[in-house]
């Protein structure tokens, strides 16, 4: 049986290039004759298939819990409100409580100890996940958020579930994880269980901050991390050295400005110019 590999594709900043890097690096693998699937992660503005040139395929909901409260049922009693870490239900004495969707985890809390069952939890579609071979040994899994939900970690976690699954059944070698720009709770979601992870920065001092953040977070999750650096050839990368120098890291590829892999970004071409990884 092969033995899968999760690598994941990260950074603090957006624009970095990141969607980029795990793309070509999906490309490499395949061209080196392994089975990859690409699972983008980054749910409220996923990418990948537009710089792939792919049209999104086999949909699969994405359901989440919410309380639906049945006032012949309750009594007032605010236990919902007390048992609630999230802050999600809102209650005053001698009132009905207001469940807040825009704070709610799903954690069953209000359902499982409200003491006269007037709580149940009702299915709501928060998203979607789509399954798209992408070409021979190549396929890619994309997470959606339903536009105006908040909380999307849930969409994310489902799709990692989804791809990873996929990943199982069609023997893959490689699982690559392309997460949400950031440190937030989405982004830490996509970087558990992963092996390995990319980072992707740029030679500006915003590069080099958001590198140092994304670090701190990598260096806490204990996760084995190696840094990119996108348009190497242009502006300053000193900063850049100094940080990875700081946290024990070498820089592992520079990838060139190029116009040529401008127009083939542009294009969802990207393997014209894999080599440049």
């Amino acid at each position: 049986m092969v033995k899968m590999e999760r690598i994941a594709v990260s950074g603090g900043k957006g624009g970095t290039g990141k969607s980029t890097f795990a793309i070509l690096f999906a490309l490499k693998m395949l061209n080196l004759g392994k089975k990859v699937v690409l699972c983008d992660c980054d749910v409220e503005c996923p990418n990948d298939h537009l710089l792939l040139d792919q049209k999104l395929e086999r949909s699969k909901p994405i359901y989440q819990l919410f309380p639906k409260l049945d006032k012949k049922k309750c009594k007032k009693c605010g236990l919902c409100s007390r048992v609630c870490r999230k802050n999600a239900v809102f209650w005053v004495k001698g009132k009905y409580p207001i469940f807040m969707k825009d704070l709610c985890i799903s954690c069953g809390a209000c359902w499982k100890f409200c003491p006269n069952g007037a709580i149940k939890p009702e299915k709501e579609k928060i998203g979607e996940c789509f399954i798209t071979k992408v070409k021979k040994n190549f396929w890619l899994v994309t997470g959606r958020s339903k536009p105006g939900v908040s909380e999307t970690g849930l969409v994310v976690k489902e799709t990692k579930k989804i791809a990873t699954k996929v990943a199982e059944r069609v023997g893959a070698d490689y699982l690559i994880i392309d997460t949400a720009p950031g440190t937030h709770c989405n982004v830490i979601h996509a970087l558990m269980g992963c092996e390995k992870v990319y980072l992707i920065t740029e030679p500006t001092p915003l590069g080099a901050q958001s590198l140092k953040t994304i670090l701190e977070l990598v260096q806490k999750m204990k996760l084995k991390a190696e840094i990119v650096l996108n348009k190497a050839t242009i502006g300053r990368k000193k900063e850049v050295e100094r940080i990875a120098k700081k946290f024990g890291k070498k820089i592992c590829v520079e990838i060139p400005y190029s116009e040529e892999l401008l127009r083939a970004y542009s294009r969802g071409r990207l393997e014209e110019v894999v080599d440049l990884i």
